[in-house]
């Protein structure tokens, strides 16, 4: 049976689907608005961590060019540290070297003053042994050839010439 209404809006097809356009309207307005929200809320979201990579990302390169100079002024301590000891290695060496040849000359010095001793040793050595063999032979010489004779007129000689040698002494 179909029904004809003398006007359109007396149809309650009509109505329903006004009802449904409108329904539509509202939850689609509503869903829009919500959705929006959402995408907003997320852009934000992304905006603000896409500012905080950017931020971190500004700190990391601060940070490298921080640690490039930190490691190049470590670098250029190390060289001077190096040159220092460098310096100091040479200057211990010469000292050692001018301690050693100080040594040296010290130990030549007590080497040449034991044989300079050593030598004054055998002289005197030489000396005493040449007097005792001169006085063993003046010695031997005078009791072959002095008798009790000559003896007497050496010692009344020594006797006379006694107070001429006091005197000058």
């Amino acid at each position: 049976m179909a029904h004809h209404y003398a006007h359109f809006w007396l149809d309650p097809k009509f109505w329903v689907a006004m009802s449904f356009v409108l329904f539509v309207l509202l939850v689609g307005k509503m869903a829009w608005s919500r959705i929006t929200g959402m995408l907003d809320a997320r852009g934000a979201r992304i905006q603000s961590e896409l500012s905080e990579a950017s931020r971190l990302r500004v700190e990391a390169e601060a940070m490298r060019r921080q640690a490039e100079a930190d490691r190049a002024a470590a670098l250029a301590e190390a060289e001077q540290m190096i040159a220092r000891a460098r310096v100091e290695a040479g200057r211990v060496a010469e000292a050692a070297a001018l301690e050693a040849e100080q040594s040296a000359k010290r130990r030549e010095r007590m080497a040449m003053d034991r044989i300079a001793a050593a030598e004054a040793s055998a002289v005197a050595e030489v000396r005493n042994a040449a007097a005792e063999i001169a006085g063993q032979a003046a010695r031997d010489v005078l009791a072959q050839t002095m008798d009790a004779e000559k003896d007497a007129v050496l010692i009344d000689r020594a006797v006379a010439d006694l107070p001429r040698a006091l005197r000058a002494a």
